[in-house]
């Protein structure tokens, strides 16, 4: 078992900041991808961005590419998500995700946050 825990999320004016935070504990001495998801009210939870554990390569949502950055620290135990330049419809809540390979699909993490709100104000 693997235990999620985000941090990080707020209110934020359009064009700011936020670095999101995913602390996690368990059997974290197995290699799992990594992955941030976001749900916004009505709408579908859907894949932001992922990393792998072996080459750290990283995968992103096409409308964060360029603005949000996903990173990890496998001694720490944590992964990232750095959003600049916040849009309003970047609000939603975002959820961390742990899986046996990076993938663009929900369906193939295991383990979940409980979810970090993140409001961009215009």
């Amino acid at each position: 078992q693997v235990q999620l825990v985000e941090s990080g999320g707020g209110l934020v004016q359009a064009g700011g900041s936020l670095r999101l935070s995913c602390a996690a504990s368990g059997r974290t001495s197995s290699n799992y991808a990594m992955g941030w998801f976001r749900q916004a009210p009505g709408k579908e939870r859907e894949f932001v961005a992922a990393i792998s554990w072996s080459d750290a390569s990283t995968y992103y949502l096409e409308a964060v590419k360029g603005r949000f950055t996903i990173s990890r620290d496998n001694a720490k135990n944590m992964v990232y998500l750095q959003m600049n330049s916040l849009k309003p419809e970047d609000t939603a809540v975002y959820y961390c995700a742990a899986s046996h390979t990076a993938s663009y699909s929900q369906y193939e993490y295991h383990w979940w946050g409980q979810g970090t709100q993140v409001t961009v104000a215009s």
